[in-house]
C-alpha cells in the first residue's frame, strides 16, 4: 500500500513565492537605515558594472594642463598631481571594491561553512582540535597576518581577495559551528539518522539548508569588513598597486602628501570609502535583524507584528 505525500497547500506556495517581497517591504517598514544601506549598496555595484560608461575620462587618463584643478565644471572633484579626474578614478575605484567585497565575501562563507559545519556536525574530538586551532588564529592581530601573507604573495586583487576571505572564513566559522550544533539536536535530524541516512545526506538535505540564515548574515557583514581591510592594505602599499584605482591607495601615496594644497584628493576617496562601509554595515544589520529568528522573540516579529493585543475593559 502507497502512501501519497501531502500535497503543498497554495497558501503555502503563495508564502514562498512571495518571501522576497515581503522581506522587502519589511525592510523598508522596520529597518528605514538599512533601506538606505541597501540603496548604497545597489549605487556601488551599479557603478561597479558600468564604471566605463558612468565615468567621463580613463582611470588613467593624465593631463599634464590641468594637475591639482579645483573642482570646475570640467572636473566636477577635481584632478590629481597628475592631472588625472578624480571622479572617474572614483568611479573605477567602486569596481575594485565591489569585487574584493563579493569575492572575498564569498570565500570568507565558503571557508566558514566548511570548517564550522564539518566540525559542529562531526563533534568529539575533531571538534575539540578545530576550534582549538581557531581559537589559536584568533589570537593574533589580523592586521599583521594580513601583511606577512601579502608579503609573500605580492600585491594584486588576487592576492587581497584570498588572504581576506580565508582570514575571516576561519573566524566566522565559530557562527556557523554554533548554528549546526543546534540544528543536530532537532528530532528530524535524528529520524533521519534513524532510517539510515548517510552522515553526508544528512548534512547536505538537513542541516545546510537550514543554516541559510546565518550564511546570508556572514556574507552581508562581511562585505563592508573586506572593503575596509582592502582600503588598509592598498593605503599601506601591500593591496592593489598602482595604477589601479583603489580607494585606500588614494589616500596614500601622493594624496596624503598633497593634502595640504589639494585636500580634494583626500576628502572625496575617503568620503566614498566611508558612505559605503556604512551603508553595507547598515544593511546587513538589518537583514540580520531581519533574517535571524533569534533576534526576533518568540514567534518571531513576522509572525507577530499584526496581532493585537486584547483589550481589557472594565465592568
Amino acid at each position: 500500500m502507497r502512501i501519497a505525500a501531502p500535497s503543498t497547500s497554495p497558501e503555502v506556495k503563495s508564502k514562498k513565492r512571495y518571501l522576497l517581497v515581503d522581506l522587502l517591504i519589511r525592510l523598508v517598514r522596520e529597518k528605514p537605515l538599512g533601506t538606505v544601506g541597501g540603496v548604497i549598496v545597489l549605487v556601488l555595484f551599479f557603478t561597479g558594472i558600468f564604471a566605463d560608461f558612468l565615468a567621463p575620462y580613463g582611470m588613467n587618463e593624465a593631463n599634464l594642463d590641468t594637475i591639482m584643478v579645483l573642482p570646475s565644471a570640467q572636473h566636477w572633484l577635481g584632478t590629481d598631481n597628475l592631472g588625472r579626474d578624480m571622479l572617474s578614478r572614483i568611479i573605477y575605484g567602486a569596481r575594485i571594491s565591489m569585487y574584493v567585497g563579493l569575492a572575498g565575501a564569498a570565500l570568507d562563507v565558503v571557508v566558514a561553512t566548511l570548517i564550522g559545519a564539518i566540525s559542529g556536525f562531526i563533534g568529539g574530538k575533531f571538534d575539540l582540535i578545530v576550534q582549538r586551532f581557531v581559537d589559536a588564529w584568533m589570537c593574533f592581530p589580523p592586521l599583521f597576518i594580513m601583511l606577512s601573507i601579502m608579503a609573500l604573495l605580492g600585491p594584486g586583487l588576487l592576492s587581497v581577495i584570498l588572504v581576506l576571505g580565508m582570514l575571516a572564513g576561519i573566524g566566522a566559522s565559530r557562527v556557523v559551528r554554533s548554528a549546526v550544533i543546534s540544528i543536530k539536536s532537532n528530532a528530524y535530524v535524528e529520524a533521519a539518522e534513524a532510517i539510515g541516512c548517510t552522515k553526508r545526506q544528512m548534512l547536505v538535505r538537513h542541516i545546510l539548508p537550514n543554516i541559510t540564515a546565518p550564511i546570508i548574515i556572514i556574507f552581508t557583514v562581511a562585505m563592508g569588513g573586506m572593503i575596509l581591510y582592502e582600503a588598509t592594505l592598498s593605503f599601506l602599499g601591500f593591496g592593489i598597486p598602482p595604477p589601479e584605482p583603489s580607494w585606500g591607495g588614494m589616500l596614500s601615496g601622493p594624496g596624503r602628501y598633497q593634502m595640504y594644497s589639494a585636500p580634494w584628493m583626500v576628502i572625496w576617496p575617503g568620503f566614498a570609502l566611508a558612505i559605503v562601509v556604512y551603508g553595507i554595515n547598515m544593511f546587513g544589520d538589518a537583514a540580520r535583524d531581519i533574517l535571524d529568528p533569534r533576534l526576533r522573540g518568540g514567534l518571531g516579529r513576522y509572525a507577530g507584528a499584526k496581532r493585537k493585543k486584547p483589550k481589557i475593559t472594565e465592568k
